[in-house]
């Protein structure tokens, strides 16, 4: 496989050691078990409930996930945060975090786990265990969500007791999702050791008041990314497959028809996207593909230059300020050291550059993140 493979897909792929063919997704090489020396915190806060957390995924099997918090009111970075609240290690791999009231839902892959957390002072409440590998979370009420997973099924998650209540099940790696009218789209990859060629790659349609998936929508090989524009219309991002079987591709989705409108195919099948995102006001879209791209969602075809140029920087997580469309973009340098995350204007000036763990895959916005 090749490099650019891994740089881009270290966080779709969680699993396996070396001795299998597969990408562990941990990194992009085997890492030097290096003394790990933390990055220096710049201040103590007693509550996490004005920032961004940035979610540091880890080296797979290494057992050394953490988050770091930015700061709005300090203006400053608060680095493993959740070990320093509860005297123990978040897990292996933290994939995602999803916030829903006062509470943070913390995926860790292959801890097969979720931490839920108190966003006031970051200390767990309960720990949500018999997932398989849970990859993303999405709120549906207050009572209920849904956690993809890479083996088996979909987890019906009870916000009320925080437990599993049931599955959903799909046989195959399910991994982004989000809601339209009553129902949830998951974008499905197939049976995780299948060959590219033998997976089925859709978007399941599920309806969220019975649990049922009541259609699907062929796609793309791989599809690991998906948005909603402002007009209703669904985007997804198809990798083309860990072992390029075809070119990546963009989908333009009307989820009421459940037909595909527009296909935007990326001229090199090795030059592979990640994390598609969109800004607050549903117009734009953003990815990664060495540097970030942007594009709106009229555009005739797919952007040709990136907006904020790589530069040598292993850019590796991406999102977008739900509130102020800043754009928050993260490095994973070799894997082995700590990341560093940048915040940038929506026309793309750099605003301020942070250093995170090792690692840092995602960045969630609490409601009170604009306040300084």
């Amino acid at each position: 496989m090749n490099k650019r493979f891994y740089q881009s897909y270290r966080s779709t792929f969680i699993c396996f050691i070396f001795a299998i063919s597969i990408l562990v997704s941990s990194c992009s090489k085997e890492p030097v078990r290096e003394k790990i020396i933390d990055p220096v915190d710049t201040t103590k806060v007693t509550t996490y409930e004005n920032g961004i957390f940035v979610v540091n995924e880890g080296n797979y099997n290494w057992g050394n996930a953490s988050v770091t918090f930015l700061d709005n009111a300090n203006n400053a970075t608060v680095q493993d945060i959740f070990t320093k609240a509860n005297s123990r290690s978040l897990g292996d791999v933290a994939e995602s975090m999803t916030i829903s009231g006062e509470l943070g839902y913390l995926l860790v892959n292959n801890s097969n786990r979720i931490e839920v957390v108190s966003l006031k002072d970051f200390k767990s409440v309960h720990t949500i265990s018999g997932l398989h590998s849970p990859r993303y979370l999405q709120i549906i009420d207050s009572n209920k969500a849904y956690a993809t997973n890479l083996q088996n099924n979909i987890s019906i998650i009870d916000l009320k007791t925080n437990s599993v209540s049931g599955t959903i099940n799909t046989t195959s790696w399910t991994e982004n999702l989000i809601p339209y009218d009553k129902y949830m789209l998951v974008t499905s990859i197939g049976k995780f050791n299948d060959p590219t060629a033998l997976r089925k790659a859709q978007i399941l349609v599920i309806d969220t008041h019975t649990d049922a998936i009541v259609d699907s929508i062929q796609s793309g090989k791989e599809p690991i990314g998906i948005v909603i524009d402002k007009k209703q219309k669904v985007w997804v991002l198809c990798s083309g497959g860990y072992d390029n079987f075809e070119a990546p591709s963009l989908l333009r989705i009307n989820p009421e028809l459940r037909i595909i409108e527009k296909v935007f195919t990326f001229p090199d099948p090795k030059d592979v996207p990640s994390k598609l995102c969109i800004n607050p006001g549903g117009d734009t879209i953003y990815y990664l593909k060495g540097g970030v791209y942007q594009m709106p969602v009229g555009s005739a075809a797919l952007p040709s230059q990136a907006l904020i140029s790589a530069n040598g920087r292993h850019f590796y997580g991406l999102n977008i300020h739900p509130a102020t469309g800043r754009i928050y973009v993260s490095d994973a340098k070799d894997y082995v050291q700590n990341g560093s995350a940048y915040q940038y204007t929506v026309l793309g000036d750099l605003v301020k550059e942070y250093t995170t763990g090792r690692i840092p895959g995602m960045f969630c916005f609490t409601k009170n993140s604009t306040k300084k």
